[in-house]
């Protein structure tokens, strides 16, 4: 399996550290799409993959399936380019979905290209469960309480405090850089206008945490995670990083786990 990655900061480094150097997946990252042509080109040295800073020259490349690990803003310019050239697709920034028309018109290129997207869980978990739960329009609530340092949200407190409650929709648009997971957790259930999210910033708190509650017709769901942050990278979590690495791992697999 030959992967393409768009990106190269903390994510793209972990995932070719762990694929090209440690040999965690079937394949090997074979080529690199950015801006940052310092950053880029010692990656592409140090793991032995193409740069570029074309996209053309990029998808030019045999790939069989990209890994979008940049930002929302690049996500945006990029993801058509990618699946219109029926390549399968890892989607890492998935605030770029908050516009839900845009998710709907790269679902049906992917449906008429004959390839897949896929977003990981990220730095959450229980997606399965909101799946499986709403597979007969029985999931009724779902609820998301994100504890964070007030530090990573840029702001200052002496104590715990809500600072937002409302819909993932609302919480993407105020915080785009830090409520991925309340958008993946919406297009897994009920959509972002329906999903409820809450942030908490706790200065006394050690590790970003995310509480997952879901009701319905299924009964009811309680996940807390608790994430320690990437090595290079405190406000990345490491899940985030790893469950794009599951996600290349278990792609082409005889036996699937979960739906």
């Amino acid at each position: 399996m030959n992967i393409g990655i768009i990106g190269t900061g903390n994510i793209a480094s972990y995932l070719l550290e762990q694929i090209n150097q440690n040999r965690m997946a079937s394949g090997r990252i074979t080529a690199i799409f950015g801006r940052n042509e310092e950053a880029g080109q010692r990656l592409g040295e140090q793991f032995e993959a193409d740069f570029y800073t074309d996209l053309q020259g990029f998808l030019k490349e045999p790939l069989d399936i990209v890994v979008e690990a940049a930002t929302v803003e690049a996500a945006r310019i990029y993801l058509k380019n990618v699946v219109a050239d029926r390549k399968d697709l890892v989607v890492s920034s998935v605030g770029v979905f908050k516009d839900a028309a845009f998710l709907d018109e790269l679902k049906t290129l992917a449906e008429s290209s004959g390839t897949h997207i896929f977003l990981p869980s990220g730095a959450i978990g229980g997606l399965d469960v909101l799946q499986s739960a709403k597979a007969a329009g029985g999931l009724k609530r779902v609820q998301i309480t994100t504890r964070k340092s007030p530090a990573s949200l840029g702001l200052e407190a002496d104590e715990e405090q809500v600072v937002f409650e409302g819909s993932a929709y609302e919480a993407v648009e105020k915080f785009p850089k830090n409520v991925n997971v309340a958008l993946v957790l919406a297009i897994a259930g009920i959509g972002a206008e329906k999903t409820i999210v809450r942030i908490i910033v706790d200065p006394d708190v050690e590790r970003n945490s995310h509480t997952i509650e879901a009701e319905g017709d299924f009964g009811r769901m309680q996940l807390q995670v608790e994430n320690n942050p990437m090595p290079d990278n405190p406000k990345t979590s490491l899940l985030a990083a790893l469950s794009i690495l599951a996600v290349l791992q278990n792609k082409d697999h005889a036996l699937k786990i979960g739906n």
